[in-house]
Formats: C-alpha cells, sequence, structure tokens
C-alpha cells in the first residue's frame, strides 16, 4: 500500500479530514526532496507562476476537460462529480455519491466515463476480487449508469482513439481493460503499484506511472500486454516523490503529477524534468480543450486540497 492510499484510509471519515490533510502536507513537507535534488527545469520553459482557477471543496482525484472546455472533476471523499463552466466559476455537483472516487475521461460523445472503488479494500484486493465498476455520467444531467463491471479498484482511467478504455488499480497489479463492445479483461496486463495512464496517440502503447517502490513510467505494447517495458524510472533521489496522473501534451510527451516532489515532470529525451515546482500534493494534470472555459493548449492541475490550478509553464498551443 502506498502512503497516499495511508493517508486516504486515516481520511476516510469526515471528522477526520482536517486532521489527516495536515498530516499529508507535513509529510509533504518533510519528503518532498530539495530543490538541488528534484528533476532538472525542462528546457524553454516560462517563468509565469500557477494561477488557480477553480476550488472544489473536497480531494480531487481527476479532472477532465471535453470539448465545451467545460472541467469535471471525481471528488475522493464524497463520492460525487463536479462540472465547473469556466475558470473562476463555482464547482457545481451533478452527481450525488456515487463512488466517484477515481479517474475521469471524457467519450467522444461527451459523456464522462468515471472510475470507483479507489479505496483501501478494493485497491488492495482489486486483483483477487475484481467488483468495481466504470460508471458513465451525463455531463448535462447528471444521469448515471453502469458502462463495465469486474474491474479492480479503479485509480487510473485512460481512453483510447478506438474506444478502448484502460484503468489502473494503485493497490496491485492488474491493469484492467474494456473493448468497445463491452468486452472486460480486469488483468489484461501487470504493472506494480499503478497509478496514472495514458494511451499513445496512435493507441499502439499504454503508459503506466508506478507510485511508490521503484516509482518510474512503464510502456504496454497493445500487441504484446504480457510484457510491458520499463520507459524511464525516477532519481534514487525521488524515490519518495509518488507521481500520480498522467496526461499527454501535442507531442505525445507524458506529463506527471507528482505529490511529494511538489513538481510536474515531463519526459523529454529520454529523461524526466520538471515543468513546474512548488505545487505540492498534486494528483492530476490536464489539458483544456475547445475555445473557451478551460481551453486548449492550457494546462491545469488538481491537488489533494481541492484547489485547481493553471500552469502556464505547461502551456502547449497544439493541445487539446
Amino acid at each position: 500500500m502506498s502512503l497516499t492510499e495511508m493517508f486516504r484510509t486515516a481520511a476516510r471519515r469526515p471528522r477526520r479530514r482536517i486532521a489527516a490533510a495536515a498530516v499529508l502536507a507535513a509529510a509533504a513537507s518533510v519528503l518532498a526532496p530539495a530543490p538541488a535534488q528534484a528533476a532538472p527545469v525542462c528546457g524553454a520553459v516560462g517563468a509565469a507562476a500557477p494561477v488557480e482557477v477553480a476550488h472544489v471543496p473536497d480531494w480531487v482525484e481527476s479532472i477532465a476537460v471535453d470539448r465545451r472546455g467545460r472541467m469535471f472533476a471525481t471528488a475522493y471523499y464524497t463520492g460525487r462529480v463536479y462540472r465547473i463552466d469556466a475558470p473562476g466559476s463555482a464547482p457545481v455537483p451533478i452527481t450525488g455519491n456515487i463512488g466517484a472516487n477515481g479517474g475521469i475521461v471524457v467519450r467522444p460523445d461527451g459523456r464522462l466515463l468515471v472510475g470507483t472503488g479507489n479505496d483501501l479494500v478494493h485497491s488492495t484486493t482489486g486483483d483477487l476480487f475484481p467488483v468495481s465498476r466504470l460508471l458513465q455520467v451525463d455531463p448535462d444531467t447528471g444521469g448515471v449508469s453502469t458502462y463495465a463491471s469486474g474491474l479492480g479498484g479503479i485509480d487510473g482511467v485512460a481512453l483510447a482513439p478506438d474506444g478502448t478504455v484502460y484503468t489502473t488499480t494503485i493497490g496491485g497489479r492488474h491493469i484492467g481493460r474494456v473493448t468497445p463492445d463491452g468486452r472486460v479483461d480486469p488483468a489484461w496486463a501487470r504493472v506494480p503499484q499503478a497509478n496514472g495512464i495514458a494511451v499513445s496517440p496512435d493507441g499502439s502503447e499504454v503508459y503506466v506511472v508506478q507510485t511508490t517502490v521503484a516509482p518510474g513510467l512503464y510502456r504496454i505494447p497493445v500487441g504484446d500486454p504480457a510484457n510491458p517495458r520499463r520507459w524511464l524510472s525516477a532519481s534514487p533521489l525521488d524515490s519518495l516523490a509518488l507521481p500520480d496522473g498522467l496526461t499527454l501534451d501535442s507531442r505525445g510527451r507524458p506529463l506527471i503529477a507528482t505529490h511529494t516532489a511538489g513538481q510536474i515532470w515531463r519526459v523529454e529525451d529520454g529523461a524526466l524534468c520538471a515543468v513546474q515546482s512548488g505545487l505540492h500534493l498534486s494528483t492530476q494534470v490536464t489539458y483544456g480543450q475547445g475555445r473557451e472555459g478551460f481551453s486548449a493548449g492550457r494546462l491545469y492541475r488538481a491537488g489533494v486540497d481541492g484547489r485547481i490550478h493553471e500552469v502556464p509553464a505547461g502551456a502547449d498551443p497544439a493541445a487539446g
């Protein structure tokens, strides 16, 4: 079980939220690498500081943006899905507690897919007892239906160009797969302590973050899932960085949110570098879409404290 999961478990009851958040923040300050030890700064990054653009009253586990520039967030404690229409707008819960405490993606038809079971019980037993569901949510009405079931506790969710969905379970090893025709394989591939997940632009590889023990990034060939390939490893000095959520820029380069390192990493020339520092307890990063709201080319970051920031240093005009 990762350090993040331990703190999540301590925070399960509402009366413990404030105390758990304080403990996690303290841990971040103790475990975060000193600047000289962290990943080096990426080349040609901007100097503008992150700007807070929204604040969800919960631990934000994951965020995604639709083609209309609306952001959607999953709330870890309350299991809700929130919609934020534009930077500066108040987050609006579009569902009740549906157990939406995992990843979130937007389908081409605009509907949302959200993961459930991202908790101590389901994440640590998911490999043996895959009973968690992937839910489909209408972004306008909040209507909920089951898209797929029989998966391990779902932390990360990724959508491939052909409509295939991939999921991770942080407390186990299994990578789940749901094909467009509804076939579910809860153990399609195996990566230890799998967390953030994304699919290469051509759909040929699945990228998976390993959060603890030996943090790094894997590439899984879609045609050969039995042989995941370790792509990059964090430096020994970043062994407690707790990398989490994952997205891709317009060039297909992974960007990774980290908890204790306080950095957003990017893969450049076969190595990890920092796009941004000073954003501790980050859970996910994503690019905007469309011309309005959370618009294309802008990078957004969410965190344990519910705060969502635009990160100008990660701007990519061609993304989204």
